[in-house]
């Protein structure tokens, strides 16, 4: 069978197989609701199979009479016959054909979307163990075993299984004899068959691994084209794309040879099989103890006999890959959100005040349980109140964030919104009382008004343009082609880091949530476009509790209160001139700072 060239279909047949097939009964909840489907699927299906068995029938009836002086005037009656079988047979194939795809298409649609939906409802914690490129491997190459199976291999499966028993019992009704002599032959053509095919089958996958390092190697490559021609490496990178693909066409070559030898020997020995059935058949009918339709009828069945267990054994490595599949689909969809809501969630205020309290909070990621991100961390904002968090990097300001938004629970304490434990929310209802604006913002593929309308779906385009203005974005959108309509790359790449950061900005202030986290909000600006910012996060910040991720101490010192972090435990609270008299990390950091900023002045 051909491979694909489609990378993921490629990724799919280099899936190991399981030695199990039970794992397929989880897709029963995905094919019961498709009942009807999948009758008129099996009608379809023992239709087709009957027409095919009555073939070499009607083909007996033509060499036995179509050809006699006798029945000389009904000869087109019995081709007339076999045209109609041919046609119902054709119908029949057509009819399963698209029902088994749609079957197989629907499904594959289905637990897809149930997936992407599940990984979706995960925690973070999930993401910090599992690699991103595994769970979109899942989502591709596994779903497309599924479909291979449920949308065309099961089918086949199961008519192959319906063509060999058929198929069989006609050849014993026309010869116990020939039958007897057939499958004496059999062992002799499959032994050599079945071992040149599993070393056939390791070099296919090899070959696949081969291809998969050529396309690895040529898209790290090309991702990076502008560092490789900075660095002038074009030549040791032609070099070693030269050799993965002569590795690749050796081992294909390799591959080829080996499917060759299997292809003579089992042509051959098939042959002589055949040769010598008919040769036995041949004087049978000589002496009179079968007829020649009789003969052609058995070879004919024999064929399908044949081509049907060749068709099963084809078949059932895909079957073994579809249940690894769908057991490594399946393990994702069993897994449980560690964040999930309470079974009688509190409800939000409405309006919320937004007060905010950590209570001697200490935190472990589940990845590094051995290091404290925060330990004995107490820290309140009033409503409306904003502050700043400032220390060196790995001090725990970004993991205050993380336990804001409730993406992981607190090994010890209690983090409180409006005086209630955030656990006792649902996390969702609890999160649309946030706005965040990130250093490194997520432009998504789409237009600026859908990045900007992204936490607030609802919103009116005056609404976008609005929170555009107030972000110092809009004069920068309105003179991209299409506006607020250009469509913006994968990433937001056809933007500068300030563009994209002012549309993050936008998308906050659309938000309009009573919370609003600020994690350098304003680090990729130029000076008059900071200014710019500052003016409409100032207007963003009123009325807002405010908490602000600074490593520029420039941008703070108008705030009333800055909490110095470090090694995840509160080392100092004040404003900017209280601290820096005081002495410490800060009044250090702020020394470093400002000395360097006044070298630079002068």
């Amino acid at each position: 069978m051909p491979r694909s060239s489609d990378p993921k279909a490629a990724e799919a047949a280099r899936r190991e197989p399981s030695k199990r097939i039970a794992p397929l009964r989880a897709l029963k909840p995905f094919l019961v609701p498709y009942r009807r489907q999948l009758l008129l699927a099996g009608i379809a299906l023992l239709l087709a199979a009957a027409a095919t068995l009555v073939l070499p029938m009607s083909v007996r009836g033509v060499i036995d009479h179509g050809f006699s002086q006798e029945d000389a005037g009904r000869i087109g009656q019995y081709f007339l016959a076999l045209m109609g079988i041919a046609g119902f047979m054709g119908l029949a194939s057509a009819a399963r054909f698209y029902f088994v795809t749609w079957i197989g298409e629907r499904v594959v649609a289905d637990v897809r979307e149930r997936v992407f939906g599940h990984v979706l409802s995960l925690s973070p914690s999930f993401f910090e163990v599992t690699r991103t490129g595994e769970v979109l491997s899942r989502l591709t190459a596994d779903t497309i075993l599924i479909q291979t199976v449920v949308g065309s291999s099961a089918s086949f499966a199961l008519r192959s299984l319906v063509m060999v028993i058929g198929s069989f019992t006609m050849m014993l009704v026309t010869s116990p004899k020939l039958t007897a002599l057939t499958f004496v032959g059999v062992p002799l053509v499959l032994a050599p068959i079945i071992i040149f095919g599993r070393k056939v089958r390791k070099l296919s996958r090899e070959s696949q691994d081969r291809i998969a390092d050529t396309s690895s190697l040529a898209g790290e490559t090309i991702n990076a084209v502008q560092t490789v021609q900075a660095f002038t490496h074009e030549e040791a990178d032609r070099t070693r794309f030269h050799h993965a693909v002569e590795g690749a066409f050796g081992t294909a070559i390799s591959r080829t040879r080996m499917r060759a030898i299997t292809t003579a020997l089992g042509i051959f020995l098939s042959g002589a099989i055949v040769a010598g059935v008919l040769w036995a058949g041949a004087i049978d009918v000589l002496a009179d103890r079968m007829t020649g339709g009789e003969l052609g009828q058995f070879i004919l069945y024999a064929i399908l006999l044949a081509s049907s267990v060749g068709a099963l054994s084809e078949v059932w490595g895909d079957v073994q890959r579809a249940a690894g599949a769908t057991e490594r689909l399946m393990e994702i969809l069993s897994l449980q959100p560690d964040i999930r809501a309470p079974l009688n969630p509190k409800p939000v205020g409405v309006p919320a005040r937004g007060a905010l309290a950590f209570d001697d909070v200490t935190f472990h990621y589940p990845s590094r349980p051995e290091d404290a991100a925060l330990v004995d961390f107490s820290l309140r904002l009033e409503p409306g109140e904003a502050i700043a968090l400032v220390g060196p990097s790995g001090a725990g300001k970004s993991t205050v964030f993380q336990l804001m938004f409730r993406f992981f629970d607190p090994q010890k304490g209690r983090v409180l919104f409006d005086g209630v434990d955030i656990s006792e929310f649902d996390p969702r209802a609890y999160r649309k009382q946030i706005s965040l604006v990130s250093q490194d913002p997520v432009i998504f593929a789409g237009t600026v008004m859908d990045n900007i309308r992204y936490g607030r779906p609802e919103a009116t385009e005056e609404d976008i343009r609005r929170a555009a203005d107030a972000a110092a974005a809009g004069e920068f959108i309105q003179r991209l082609p299409d506006g607020y309509n250009a469509m913006l790359g994968e990433r937001g790449l056809t933007l500068s880091a300030g563009q994209r950061q002012r549309i993050a900005i936008a998308r906050a202030i659309l938000r309009d949530a009573p919370v609003l986290l600020l994690d350098e909000a304003t680090s990729s600006l130029d000076a008059e476009n900071e200014r710019l910012v500052q003016k409409g996060l100032a207007n963003l910040m009123a009325g807002r509790t405010t908490i602000v991720i600074a490593h520029r101490l420039a941008t703070i010192q108008r705030l009333k209160r800055i909490v110095v972090v470090e090694h995840g435990r509160i080392v100092g609270e004040g404003s900017h001139a209280e601290l820096v008299a005081r002495g410490g990390l800060y009044a250090r950091l702020a020394s470093l700072q400002f000395s360097e900023a006044r070298a630079l002045a002068g």
